[in-house]
């Protein structure tokens, strides 16, 4: 019986106008130009502004990108997952307001959350559900307003972060194309490193802990650091050897933007040679679930049919991943 897989066909992403440069963040906490750069390798970042605009408005925009790109109704689409951990509302799900937003009204939605590993957790779910034979047409958003959770008094992480978002476009193939493995793994004692205290079930909104700050993202960075230079570089790694791909076979790696020094011990440990390394973090920062699909996104022009592309991710929780993808266009 062939086999299908899942291959992405289309791509589009979608970053806010306001950028954000490290010389105004110089004016809101101490910290300078020349810091930011050597510690993590971001020059500016986008930011949402207005007032009501949640992450459903950024996931929106790349979707309907996305289908006037690959000339389908909102009606073609099946499935629409977003991956997000700042979703406009703890409900409804924020795909449903994408979809709501796009008129996507023939499908169902839901949201993904595992941090910054979400986009790659989800790309692979919506895979599932193409490989089954049943869905057509599958769209995986990944998209954050991380200036919504960043404390802009907090000079370790308010420097890091973005918002903005981009959709893939999953559709079934029998070619030797598309997602062709993964390796995923978690680890919960991560939790304590790097989180949002308050907001969910076990600290409920309540006046002490907004005072204290607790409704902002909380990393301790050397761990988290020393945590994700080893496992998002080993998982990327290990997919190339499972796979007995040459080193210079891998056309791309795409890994999640979360600091330049991340990103090139990552590159080392695979043995890919940095211009082969999508890096869009000096002018996006990280902007968690939007990191990697808009790397291809920017990318896409560079990409071959049958290009080996490994992506890579680390977030919280702890989580990471790697994904063998052979680009289907």
């Amino acid at each position: 019986m062939t086999k299908i897989r899942a291959a992405i066909t289309a791509i589009h992403g979608y970053v806010p106008e306001y950028v954000l440069t490290n010389a105004e963040l110089e004016t809101m906490v101490d910290t300078t130009d020349e810091w930011i750069t050597t510690r993590t390798g971001i020059k500016e970042r986008r930011i949402l502004k207005g007032e009501g605009k949640g992450t459903s408005v950024m996931g929106a925009e790349a979707v309907k990108g996305l289908l006037e790109k690959r000339g389908i109704s909102p009606d073609d689409v099946d499935l629409l997952i977003c991956s997000t951990v700042t979703p406009d509302m703890k409900f409804p799900a924020t795909a449903n307001l994408i979809s709501h937003k796009v008129g996507i009204k023939n499908a169902f939605s839901f949201d993904t959350n595992a941090a910054c590993s979400g986009f790659i957790y989800s790309l692979v779910t919506a895979a599932q559900y193409v490989e089954s034979g049943r869905y057509k047409k599958v769209v995986v958003v990944g998209a954050d307003k991380m200036s919504s959770i960043v404390d802009y008094t907090d000079r370790q992480t308010c420097v890091i972060f973005g918002d903005g978002a981009a959709a893939v476009l999953l559709e079934p193939t029998t070619e030797e194309v598309g997602v062709m493995d993964h390796i995923f793994q978690s680890d919960g004692c991560g939790h304590v490193h790097l989180h949002m205290k308050a907001g969910g079930s076990a600290y409920p909104p309540t006046h002490e802990n907004i005072d204290a700050r607790e409704h902002y993202v909380y990393q301790e960075g050397q761990v988290v650091y020393k945590f994700a230079v080893k496992n998002m570089a080993d998982v990327a790694a290990e997919i190339i050897q499972r796979n007995q791909i040459a080193t210079e076979d891998v056309a791309w790696l795409v890994p999640h933007q979360a600091n330049l020094r991340i990103i090139e011990a990552t590159a080392r440990r695979s043995g890919v040679p940095m211009e082969k390394v999508m890096i869009n973090i000096q002018k996006f920062g990280n902007t968690t679930n939007a990191t990697i699909p808009l790397c291809l996104w920017e990318w896409e022009n560079q990409l071959k049919r049958g290009d080996n592309v490994i992506l890579a991710a680390f977030g919280g929780g702890f989580t990471w991943g790697s994904i063998l993808l052979k680009w289907a266009y």
